[in-house]
């Protein structure tokens, strides 16, 4: 539990620091212009939405992790409800990265 508590933390650091856009279309947009460095989907997203991002970021070569459930990841950055994130800063990104591997 501790962990999970790092990487939405992380996020919401994140967030605050302009690095991260959030929901399907802003995710779907950074992913598209190469300026996404790590994609989260949360784990209760529909599976049509899974399976986009999962051939979207594997084409593309970007790391995605299905992660939280979408309250969980919307409460983190201050937001409602998120099924799908996109962190922009690549150092920021590898730190999550390393927590979610952690655990």
């Amino acid at each position: 539990m501790r962990r999970m508590d790092k990487v939405l933390s992380l996020l919401g650091l994140a967030a605050r620091g302009r690095n991260l856009v959030s929901g399907e279309f802003s995710t779907e947009k950074a992913v598209k212009e190469g300026r996404a460095s790590l994609v989260v989907v949360g784990t209760d997203a529909s599976d049509n939405t899974k399976k986009m991002f999962t051939n979207m970021c594997n084409y593309r070569d970007i790391p995605i992790y299905f992660y939280g459930l979408k309250e969980e990841l919307g409460k983190a950055i201050g937001k409602e409800m998120r099924a799908s994130i996109a962190v922009t800063d690549a150092g920021m990104a590898a730190n999550i990265v390393k927590h979610l591997e952690n655990q």
